[in-house]
């Protein structure tokens, strides 16, 4: 993906690339079992949205362009991401997320409901390996595969990215194929950080499910944590 530079633009504003990117994503109909869950759910609804309009589409990634660190997460909630249209955003995964992206100075608010509520990330970008909605949260490995392209995009579109901390054993396990990780082959553990080349590096926490973090698995100070983590490797780089 090309950059163009110039210096009467925003400099958080996505690029053209960016942005036919992104119209690429939304109109995705690749894989016939997710399109068809997804459309399903956005029709059927849950009581507590009945009154919602869901969004029932793809959902591209969310953030600065030129952002150092980049969250990665699994795929969209079929009543978050999938209703709202904005990844993470409207779950109990992405009250965690959001929350501790602000804690750690990276978003400007605590919370996220919905496409038009003034969320604003700082030096953040955050996506998800499979971009719709999967039945019982479980994408197949084609449905994942026929995804990573996209993730591939954003990571040749993502220059200035430092720190990608993925969410989970399938966002770890999926974006590592995307990299060139040392030898032996790294293996997921939480807060666990791993040199890449070009001065990168993969960091790996446990997901803010709903499992996790009511079986404490995930508190939010381990998960504070990793943000400070995240600080202290993007210092590294500016020293």
């Amino acid at each position: 993906m090309t950059r163009t530079s110039d210096p009467q633009r925003d400099p958080t504003a996505p690029s053209q690339d960016w942005l036919a990117l992104e119209s690429e994503i939304i109109q995705c109909r690749r894989c016939p079992r997710l399109v068809s869950w997804r459309e399903e759910v956005a029709a059927r609804k849950v009581a507590r949205f009945r009154d919602h309009t869901y969004w029932g589409r793809p959902i591209p990634g969310f953030g600065d362009p030129r952002a150092r660190l980049w969250v990665i997460g699994l795929a969209p909630a079929a009543h978050g991401g999938n209703r709202t249209g904005r990844v993470f955003t409207g779950d109990p995964s992405g009250d965690w997320v959001f929350r501790a992206l602000h804690r750690a100075g990276f978003a400007n608010q605590p919370t996220s409901t919905h496409r038009q509520d003034g969320l604003q990330l700082r030096d953040c970008y955050i996506s998800a390996v499979v971009r719709c909605a999967p039945p019982e949260n479980r994408p197949t490995l084609t449905e994942t595969k026929t995804c990573l392209g996209y993730l591939a995009q954003e990571l040749n579109g993502l220059a200035q990215v430092r720190v990608i901390l993925t969410l989970g054993h399938f966002a770890f396990q999926h974006t590592l194929a995307l990299l060139d990780p040392p030898k032996p082959r790294p293996k997921f553990a939480h807060n666990q950080v791993t040199a890449l080349a070009e001065g990168r590096y993969l960091l790996t926490s446990y997901h803010p499910s709903q499992r996790n973090t009511a079986t404490k698995l995930l508190t939010e100070p381990m998960f504070d944590a990793v943000f400070e983590q995240v600080r202290r490797l993007l210092a590294q780089g500016e020293s």
